[in-house]
């Protein structure tokens, strides 16, 4: 029941945001999405105040006018306002209302990416740089490791990406970097792709081969799959030749594995019996 209502609190509040930038550019809309998520690094460093603004003896209207004494002058008028939205709902736990703030951030880049037109970029570039790293061993215990200072880590990120991603990319894996959501890293990065193939309206389908596919197995591979979920499916493909052949996909908690790698374990197993 908590979770449905903090869930409720973020849909009010994204409608706060969506209805406030409606007819805004996508660098304002970006710049928005920066204060968001600069208040969220501030909810981040003080848990006194997330504490504050969650407490449940204060009323919904008590909690969002702490926001608003807070941020009043510092962020926009829309962002102030969908804020005060969001607090003025319940939440279970102080760390939620972290995690909502960091979702509305993420969104809104999304949404300043969608204005130009570049969310299919991003969720690929995003994915992309997801396989740089879980290929490269030094690099995601670098980008992964919580002790080290973050301001090393984004200025790793900021040298491998910027100037050959879209802004929003970048940003996005930043906010990687802080454990979107409490996760890790590289599931940080996975769950972001699963963000943006969202707003596209498209679910994420994990494939791995042993060899690239053609243009046409993809399309009809991408068919079949929009066929069994009933809407687009946005293939990631992984190239690993320790499978042997065969093919694997994972769509979220879905795996259909025909890879000859999984029969030849099945038979070691099956013998060993």
């Amino acid at each position: 029941m908590a979770s449905s209502v903090s869930q409720q609190a973020q849909a009010e509040a994204s409608e706060k945001f969506a209805a406030g930038t409606s007819t805004a550019s996508a660098a304002q809309v970006a710049t928005a999405a920066d204060e968001i998520l600069s208040v969220a690094g501030l909810l981040r460093a003080q848990p006194r105040l997330r504490r504050a603004l969650t407490d449940p003896s204060r009323s919904g209207a008590d909690r969002g006018g702490l926001v608003r004494s807070l941020l009043s002058g510092k962020v926009s008028p829309v962002v102030l306002d969908t804020l005060a939205t969001l607090v003025a709902g319940r939440f279970s736990r102080p760390s939620q209302v972290l995690d909502s703030v960091e979702r509305l951030g993420a969104d809104a880049l999304l949404d300043s990416a969608a204005k130009d037109d570049k969310l299919a970029e991003v969720e690929d570039e995003l994915f992309r740089f997801g396989q740089i790293v879980s290929g490269n061993g030094r690099l995601a215990t670098t980008l992964s490791d919580p002790g080290a200072p973050i301001e090393r880590r984004v200025k790793l990120v900021q040298d491998l990406l910027k100037g050959k991603t879209q802004p929003a990319t970048l940003r996005l894996a930043e906010i990687a970097l802080e454990g979107f959501g409490g996760r890790g890293f590289e599931a940080s990065l996975i769950r972001l792709v699963e963000l943006t193939a969202a707003k596209r309206d498209r679910e994420v389908a994990y494939v791995t081969v042993a060899r690239p596919l053609t243009d046409a197995d993809e399309q009809a591979l991408a068919a079949k799959l929009s066929d069994i979920y009933g809407r687009s499916v946005s293939l990631k493909i992984d190239v690993d030749p320790a499978i042997i052949g065969g093919v694997s996909v994972r769509v979220g908690s879905d795996l259909y594995d025909g890879t000859i790698l999984r029969r030849l374990n099945a038979a070691k197993q099956a013998f060993a019996k």
